[in-house]
């Protein structure tokens, strides 16, 4: 991805327009950015292991969900960087999505946002 696909004008949450340089780099303002933290903390926390944490946390702070129906389906970049795949909160169409057998970070990243809506 290019660094101008990367670049958000609206808010991922709430589509507002950003106006601060940091708010555009991260995709969110900074009220949606605290509600998005606060939503990761309270619930998924004591769900979902560590390390799919940092990483669901780390796909959103990328911008690398976009809302696609309301605030609850969202398109989702692959971690190569070509390939996207559909995300909600109960589901994901990336392979480990499919087999069902453990809960994606796409799915955990879907989780923290609905939380946060």
């Amino acid at each position: 991805m290019t660094a101008a696909a990367t670049t958000h004008t609206h808010c991922l949450r709430c589509r507002r327009v950003l106006r601060s340089a940091k708010s555009i780099a991260a995709g969110y303002g900074p009220t949606c950015q605290r509600k998005v933290r606060e939503a990761a903390k309270a619930e998924v926390v004591a769900t979902y292991k560590p390390h799919l944490i940092a990483k669901a946390e780390e796909l959103i702070e990328q911008g690398g969900l976009v809302p696609l129906r309301g605030r609850h389906v969202f398109q989702v970049v692959a971690s190569n960087g070509i390939d996207t795949y559909k995300v909600a909160r109960q589901g994901c169409t990336c392979a480990a999505g499919l087999k069902g057998k453990h809960v994606c970070y796409h799915r955990i990243a879907a989780h923290i946002l609905s939380l946060a809506a």
